[in-house]
C-alpha cells in the first residue's frame, strides 16, 4: 500500500502508487525531469498535484491496478459526503460507495474501462454517505504504465441531472446558431461579430464566416451608431427591459434596403471568474419590417382620416367659400407636405376628360391655358394659415411642361421630383417651377367639379422629406375633391376664389 493510501490523503505519491515511467528527458518531453518543477520527487510537487484535482470541476478517482483507491478530490467529496481520508485505501466501491447488489456490475464497468481503448462513458448509482443514492454519468480511461500496460484506472463523474443541465444549455446554443427562425450574433467586447447564425448571415447579405470579426459598419450602410450605442449599453449596464425595433439599411442583391429588427441584447459574462467579466454581447433579432410598415400605414389612414373630418367640419362653419379652401387645405398639411399651392384655371374652365368644354363658362377653342395663383403657404415655409392671393389675376408664368399644367390638361394627378442631384441643382430646378427653393418632391392633383377642371392644387416637399408615393396622391385627390367643391360653391355665389 503507497504513503498516500496509509496515510489516507492525496498529498503525497508513493513509490507503490505505480511503476514509474521511463524517464525520457530532454526538451519537449511529456515527464518533466527529475528534480523538475513538475515531478512529484521536485519540493511542492505533490502539492501542485493536490491542488489541481481538488480545483476541478469534476469528481475524480482513482484506482490502482488492483482496484485500491488513490486519489480522491473535493469534488467528489462534495458529491458523496465521502472525505479523501475515508476513501483513500478502499477496495474499489462495494460496500460504501455502492450498494453491494450493484457491486459486481460497476466493477465489470470499470474494470473494462481500463482493458478498452479510448474513455468509457457509463451511467450508474452511487451510495453518498448518509445513506443516499446519487445518479452520475462517469468518464473512465485506463491510466498506462511501463511498455503500455494498464497502471491504474481514474474516473471523473458528475451528477447526472448537472451533465444534463449543460447538455441542454449546449444543445439550445447549438439549435440558436443552427435552425432558429431570427438572427442570432454573438459580438465581442470590441463590438465585432464572432459567432452568426444562418439566418443573421442572410439578413445581413453575407455568408457566417464572412461577417465575423469585421466592423458592423461594413455589413450595415445605416443605422450603425444606433446598433454600436445599444451594444456599448449592454457591455457596461446590462439586457435592457424590454426589446428594441432598430432601423437598419442592409446590401442586397437587388441594392440597399431599409429593414426594421426587433432586436433584443444579453451581456454575456464568463462563468469562470469571481466577478461578472463581459465576453460580448448576444444579439438576437426578428425582421419586422412588413408588420412595421402595415402598423405605420394604419396610423397614417387614421390620422388622415381624422383630418379629413376635422377640416370638414370646420369649413362648414365658414360663411365664405374661399375661406373654406384655406380651410381644407391647412388640414390637409399637417404631415404631409411642407408646402402648398392651388392655382385656378383663368378665362374659364379647362376642357374636361371627354375633349369637350365643360358646363358653364369653358374656355373659348385655341385659347391658351393659364392658371392664376389663388392660394398659398405663407412665403418662406413659415407658421401661419394659408392666404387667398391672386385680386389682380395675373396669371402665374410656367414654362410649357409645367407639372401644374400636366395635371390641369390630363385631368389627373401628376408626380415630379428633382432627383439625386446636388442642392445647387435642386434650388435651380424649384426656381424654374416657380416653386419655393427647397422643394425636391411636388405632387399635383386637379380640381375636378361637375365633370370640370377648375385648377390644380400641388404639394410641396422639402429634401429632408420621402417623396410621394401612390398612398399620398390618393389623399392629394381626396383633399382636392373637397377644395373644388369649395371653389365651385364660390363661383357659384358669384364670388370667385380671386377675387375673393
Amino acid at each position: 500500500m503507497s504513503a498516500s493510501r496509509r496515510s489516507g490523503t492525496t498529498d503525497e505519491l508513493g513509490p507503490d502508487d505505480g511503476p514509474e515511467p521511463p524517464d525520457r528527458g530532454g526538451a519537449g518531453s511529456g515527464t518533466p525531469p527529475p528534480g523538475g518543477p513538475g515531478h512529484p520527487d521536485h519540493p511542492g510537487g505533490a502539492d501542485l498535484l493536490a491542488a489541481l484535482l481538488d480545483g476541478m470541476d469534476a469528481a475524480l478517482c482513482a484506482f490502482d491496478a488492483d482496484g485500491v483507491v488513490t486519489h480522491w478530490n473535493r469534488e467528489a467529496e462534495r458529491i458523496l459526503g465521502w472525505t479523501a481520508a475515508e476513501a483513500v485505501g478502499r477496495h474499489g466501491f462495494a460496500g460504501w460507495a455502492v450498494r453491494e447488489a450493484d457491486a459486481e456490475e460497476v466493477e465489470g464497468r470499470l474494470r473494462a474501462a481500463m482493458r478498452a481503448p479510448g474513455r468509457q462513458v457509463h451511467e450508474f448509482a452511487l451510495v453518498t454517505k448518509d445513506g443516499g443514492r446519487v445518479l452520475v454519468r462517469t468518464q473512465s480511461a485506463a491510466v498506462p504504465g511501463p511498455g503500455g500496460t494498464p497502471a491504474g484506472l481514474y474516473c471523473a463523474f458528475s451528477e447526472v441531472h448537472a451533465q444534463i443541465d449543460l447538455e441542454r444549455s449546449i444543445a439550445l446554443s447549438e439549435a440558436l446558431l443552427e435552425d432558429a427562425s431570427w438572427g442570432v450574433v454573438l459580438v465581442d467586447a470590441d463590438l465585432r461579430p464572432a459567432v452568426v447564425n444562418a439566418h443573421a448571415a442572410r439578413a445581413l447579405g453575407t455568408g457566417r464566416t464572412a461577417a465575423l470579426g469585421r466592423p458592423l459598419g461594413e455589413l450595415l450602410t445605416q443605422g450603425v451608431e444606433e446598433v454600436e450605442n445599444a451594444l456599448t449599453h449592454v457591455l457596461a449596464e446590462g439586457a435592457p427591459p424590454a426589446l428594441a425595433e432598430m432601423w437598419v439599411g442592409v446590401r442586397t442583391p437587388d441594392g440597399e434596403k431599409r429593414r426594421c429588427w426587433r432586436s433584443g441584447f444579453l451581456r454575456l459574462a464568463s462563468p469562470l471568474a469571481e466577478e461578472p467579466v463581459p465576453l460580448g454581447v448576444g444579439w438576437v433579432f426578428q425582421d419586422v419590417t412588413e408588420a412595421k410598415h402595415g402598423e405605420q400605414e394604419a396610423s397614417v389612414l387614421r390620422f388622415r382620416g381624422n383630418q379629413l373630418h376635422r377640416a370638414a367640419r370646420a369649413a362648414a362653419e365658414c360663411e365664405d367659400p374661399a375661406e373654406a379652401v384655406t380651410v381644407h387645405l391647412d388640414f390637409a398639411l399637417a404631415g404631409f407636405a411642407d408646402h402648398a399651392l392651388i392655382d385656378r384655371v383663368t378665362g374659364g374652365t379647362a376642357p374636361s376628360e371627354g375633349g369637350g368644354s365643360g358646363a358653364g363658362g369653358g374656355r373659348p377653342p385655341g385659347a391658351p391655358l393659364r392658371l392664376v395663383r389663388i392660394v398659398e403657404t405663407p412665403s418662406g415655409g413659415g407658421p401661419g394659415p394659408s392666404t387667398l392671393t391672386g385680386r389682380a389675376g395675373l396669371p402665374v408664368r410656367y414654362a410649357d411642361g409645367h407639372p401644374a399644367l400636366q395635371c390641369v390638361a390630363r385631368a389627373g394627378s401628376v408626380r415630379a421630383g428633382a432627383g439625386s442631384v446636388p442642392p445647387d441643382q435642386a434650388r435651380e430646378w424649384a426656381r424654374t417651377r416657380q416653386w419655393p427653393e427647397d422643394t425636391v418632391h411636388a405632387l399635383c392633383a386637379a380640381l375636378r367639379s361637375r365633370g370640370r377642371t377648375l385648377g390644380v392644387v400641388t404639394f410641396l416637399r422639402g429634401r429632408g422629406r420621402s417623396p410621394f408615393e401612390r398612398s399620398d396622391t390618393a389623399y392629394a385627390e381626396d383633399v382636392a375633391l373637397r377644395i373644388a367643391a369649395a371653389l365651385d360653391l364660390a363661383e357659384a355665389l358669384g364670388d370667385r376664389g380671386g377675387d375673393a
